[in-house]
């Protein structure tokens, strides 16, 4: 297959300057089918190219990825169920209104907590800094509605680490296979001038290469809940093969009961939330062509991941595009327009 269409939207992107760098990979549950990468790792002269094992800052991904996946686990093990209240696993969250929160409605965004806060700004202590968090308010009341918070996913991060006695990467680096390309958190320092570099930040004052781009998981030492997280394409790809695998038989993953429960839309009102992941909408990222039931999620940096589990479909797309800065949006609208095309391009093979 030559995917010419999705060929083509990916170096107008790098001609457009949407992204210096961009790694695409369509797979089933058996494993990938296409890969392609195009672009520089940066805009700077004599950048290196970018390659199919160009290691990309995930961002958000690690909401699907590793919290999500966690709490399949724990729950699967008994550590853990969806109605656990947060409380339970973290005595020291007593922010009013806090009783009521389960771990479920972190799952879904529907806790009332915020969407994103800039602590960051504020606290230079990574100890004060998580203290603060624990003290974030509730901004409407549980269950009402589903706000995408970062903040739910730095508490499910907690509540993950203090009932499974270890910090998030130790956990994530038992549960993914040994042998497996490389998904982790805190790359190498000898491994940074390798990786898609994200922005030229200022809070940091210096480009940011190989750390968390997210300011609140670089507080928590790049290792949180809801960022954090670097892989290639090749990894993120086996990952989204196993969640394939994992609607019609047991994996180390989950069991189809588990999978599909996951991966069902919640009934919170107006919201197209599953457990962890998103859901499709004509309008989502991942354009109008997958079916229905697909789920996905997508990364600040300029990923995303969208799996199509009644096609047997994974796309895998990786970019850089807050480099130099995140205020360049050339490229969150071409992320349908990409999806659309690979469709296009597997339809008419």
């Amino acid at each position: 297959m030559t995917f010419v269409r999705t060929r083509a939207l990916l170096a107008e992107g790098v001609r457009e300057r949407a992204y210096p760098a961009v790694v695409c990979e369509v797979g089933r549950a058996s494993g990938p089918l296409w890969g392609e990468a195009l672009g520089t790792l940066s805009y700077a002269p004599g950048a290196p190219a970018c390659v199919e094992s160009t290691v990309f800052d995930l961002a958000s991904l690690t909401k699907v990825i590793v919290t999500t996946s966690l709490v399949m686990r724990q729950v699967q093990t008994g550590t853990l169920a969806l109605t656990t209240p947060v409380r339970e696993c973290l005595p020291e969250w007593r922010v009013p209104g806090t009783e009521d929160v389960t771990i479920g409605h972190l799952l879904d965004h529907s806790s009332g907590l915020p969407g994103h806060v800039r602590l960051w700004e504020s606290v230079d202590d990574p100890d004060i800094f998580r203290r603060a968090i624990l003290e974030v308010s509730l901004g409407r009341p549980v269950g009402a509605g589903s706000v995408y918070s970062d903040v739910g996913f730095m508490l499910l991060g907690f509540a993950l680490e203090a009932r499974g006695h270890a910090s998030l990467s130790a956990q994530w680096e038992a549960l993914w296979p040994h042998g497996w390309p490389w998904l982790g958190f805190l790359p190498p320092r000898e491994a940074w001038p390798s990786i898609a570099p994200t922005e030229a930040d200022a809070w940091r004052g210096r480009l940011v290469q190989g750390e968390a781009h997210d300011e609140n998981a670089a507080m928590l030492h790049g290792v949180a809940g809801h960022a954090g997280l670097f892989g290639a394409a090749a990894a993120v790809g086996r990952f989204a093969a196993t969640v394939l695998q994992s609607f019609h038989a047991d994996t180390w993953l989950a069991t189809p009961t588990m999978m599909r429960a996951f991966a069902a839309r919640r009934p919170v009102p107006g919201s197209s939330r599953a457990l962890g992941w998103d859901t499709m909408l004509p309008t989502s990222s991942c354009g109008s062509r997958l079916s229905a039931s697909s789920i996905g999620h997508t990364g600040f940096t300029g990923t995303s991941l969208w799996i199509d589990w009644e096609r047997d479909l994974y796309v895998v797309l990786l970019t850089n595009r807050v480099h130099p800065t995140r205020t360049n949006e050339r490229f969150p609208p071409m992320r349908a327009r990409i999806h659309d095309a690979i469709v296009l391009d597997l339809e008419s093979a």
